[in-house]
């Protein structure tokens, strides 16, 4: 077995490849920019060599720079993780012509399955449905319209080179195609530096599912069951689920035995990916083939038990499969959700900052029930605007899929991350949601369910009263706390009154508090609930079991109030005396500062360009400044005819979240 591995990745990507090699007594050389010379992957590995600047194009995808850190650091074999240069046929030729192994896929499967517009015309040829499209490369926009046109809108407009829903575009129409096939071809560009581009139709009411491969080099191949992964934002996924609730043994079967002939007919070996569509009648349509492991392949191995990195770099060394296609089963559910540096009260644009507390829930793994969390971060350390704004992967696991949502959603309630805008609000609120619940999802769901953009989550009658009676007993346990400071009155002792008002969510609850044997005794509207708590004041995450149920919920103490943060909302609560909430309500609401004549940064990034001037009237829609961040194009556009009275920005300004761009008359 190989004695030294070199992981060509930073992040949790290479944070998840150490810790199989540690378990396979294998050392690790880590290789890393100056934006993560203080990297978890940096840390974590035996050796670390540094490649250069913070930007990817200087460092993570310069082949010259990986290889010297091979040479230095004497590896044996490399690991490309997934994005970088994980799909790049000329890095693994180079490590070939080095004698250097890569834990991959061969040059021949790269280069006939990992460029998408290549391995769609193989699927036609092998008899593969295909999805219609142009497999052809694509010139300029005006051909990208006319094929847009021949095909029918709408239309997906995809980078060749493409992953990680970077270089991708929909179009409705003619002006989309346009926009579209530029945005896309530039992304493409300086993302994975290849602008190449393909259009094909886009399948309304579709499910994303994929099928995970393992091959060896002894001709060996085999499908580990699907992966759903319909939950998606921008043709990027953020929860994902195996198995699928919608297939049925019939089309598993299919989809494995096609997507592993696929693989045997460009001798794949080593982990791999291929992606179907799905429509409602389970007619499913070859999308691509990833060469190489996936970001959701953990669900794949909660199910299965199979460690997918621990197999690649067997294969790689030479080794047959261990296992045939009658001992791969279904084991339980398991569900992921990508915890990413997006605030989705703006959208979902990215946010960089430093990660001020960082306190994931506890791994666990029992017979009934599973948590696991692939991070390359912790507390104190930099979100980058560089890189993927992937900050870790949550997993549950249980015998059901309604047990695997129920322990995904005490894992998100437990979940501390604070110092930058996160989407873990957005991921509790999909596994309260009846939809993603019942299992009847696409991959329009998001943007059907949330047309205007997430403005948090509403609790259902019964959650917020089980919050309010939360709230009453943790409120008692602070003023009792207050009750017993010494000297604040001579002579007397502080009687704690049991009646309170808790104002949440917009409504008020009248409760009656009395302390009991082992919690608190709370009533409301006649109802009284046992609440067990051990929370004190100053834990920012609190855990009570309420009539056997257990609850947490994120609790930040302050003036006026309490921020609390439970299954997706975020509510400020306020546990009051009969007296102060007749006076809270006589209080006038703040109204928020008037922007409608500004235009403001929507995220932390650098302005491309400024496309208007001073003086300058703009029309409905005109585009007026380009923003980018994370790899990730922002067009800002005007909602209004308007006259723009002062541009405070130019080309090459790197601006925070809210600085004025531009204002208007």
């Amino acid at each position: 077995m190989f004695k030294k591995i070199l992981i060509a990745n930073r992040g949790e990507i290479a944070c998840r490849v150490i810790k199989t090699a540690r378990k396979m007594g294998i050392k690790t050389v880590a290789v890393y920019s100056d934006a993560d010379k203080t990297a978890l992957h940096v840390r974590m590995a035996d050796e670390a060599v540094h490649i250069g600047p913070a930007p990817a194009s200087e460092s993570y995808i310069v082949m010259d720079k990986i290889l010297d850190a091979i040479k230095q650091s004497g590896a044996e074999a490399v690991h490309p993780g997934y994005g970088f240069l994980s799909e790049n046929p000329k890095f693994a030729k180079a490590l070939d012509e080095a004698g250097v192994a890569f834990i991959g896929p061969p040059t021949g499967a790269i280069e006939a399955m990992g460029d998408k517009i290549t391995s769609k015309k193989l699927a036609a040829e092998a008899g593969v449905n295909t999805v219609p499209g142009y497999m052809g490369l694509i010139e300029d926009a005006d051909e990208a319209v006319k094929i847009a046109n021949d095909i029918g809108y709408p239309v997906m407009i995809k980078a060749s080179a493409g992953g990680g829903g970077k270089g991708m575009r929909i179009a409705w129409t003619d002006q989309e195609a346009r926009e579209g096939f530029q945005s896309s071809k530039n992304e493409a560009k300086s993302s994975f530096g290849d602008d190449r581009i393909f259009i094909e139709k886009f399948v309304t009411q579709p499910r994303h599912i994929e099928i995970q491969v393992l091959g060896d080099k002894h001709g060996n191949c085999l499908y580990l069951n699907e992966r759903e992964c319909s939950i998606q934002r921008r043709n990027q996924k953020v929860i994902e689920e195996a198995p699928s609730p919608f297939l049925d043994e019939e089309t598993r079967k299919a989809m494995g035995e096609q997507s592993v002939a696929l693989a045997k007919a460009v001798d794949y070996c080593s982990a791999g990916t291929v992606e179907f569509i799905v429509d409602g009648d389970r007619n499913f349509y070859f999308l691509e083939m990833n060469t190489r492991l996936q970001v959701e392949h953990p669900v794949t191995e909660l199910i299965t038990g199979i460690d997918l990195v621990e197999q690649m770099i067997k294969v790689a060394w030479g080794e047959k499969l261990s296992m045939t296609q009658a001992d791969i089963g279904i084991n339980g559910w398991a569900i992921e959700s990508r915890l990413y540096a997006e605030d989705p009260y703006r959208n979902f644009l990215p946010s960089i900052g430093r990660l001020t507390r960082y306190n994931p829930p506890e791994e666990v793994a029992t017979n009934s029930m599973a948590v696991r969390n692939d991070t390359g971060v912790f507390e104190g350390g930099e979100i980058s605007m560089f890189y993927d704004p992937m900050i870790a992967k949550l997993c549950s696991w249980a015998p059901t899929r309604l047990e695997a949502i129920e322990v995904m959603r005490d894992a998100l309630d437990g979940f501390e991350v604070e110092g930058i805008g996160h989407n873990l609000p957005f991921c509790a609120a999909v596994m309260d949601h009846p939809r993603f619940v019942s299992g009847d999802i696409s991959t329009a769901f998001i943007q059907e369910e949330y047309p205007e953009g997430f403005e948090g989550a509403t609790l259902s009658p019964e959650s917020l009263k089980r919050l309010a009676g939360a709230a009453s007993a943790f409120n008692m346990i602070v003023e009792g706390r207050a009750a017993q400071i010494s000297g604040a009155m001579r002579n007397h002792t502080r009687r704690v009154d049991p009646q309170w008002v808790v104002r949440i969510g917009g409504e008020s609850f009248d409760t009656v508090v009395a302390e009991v044997a082992g919690g608190w005794d709370v009533t409301i509207d006649g109802e009284t609930s046992r609440v067990e708590t051990d929370w004190t004041p100053g834990k920012t995450l609190a855990r009570a079991v309420i009539d056997g149920k257990p609850m947490t919920a994120k609790v930040n103490l302050g003036l006026g109030g309490a921020r609390v943060r439970y299954r997706g909302a975020d509510l400020k609560v306020q546990v009051l005396t009969p007296r102060q909430a007749v006076l809270a309500a006589m209080m006038p609401v703040k109204t928020p500062p008037d922007t409608s004549k500004m235009l403001l940064c929507p995220m932390p990034g650098l302005i491309v360009s400024v496309d208007v001037e001073e003086g300058q009237e703009v029309q409905e829609g005109q585009v007026l400044a380009v923003v980018e961040a994370m790899k990730m194009e922002n067009v800002l556009r005007a909602e209004k005819r308007a006259v723009v009275s002062k541009v405070n920005a130019k080309a090459g300004d790197s601006l925070a979240v809210d600085d004025v761009i531009m204002e208007f008359e």
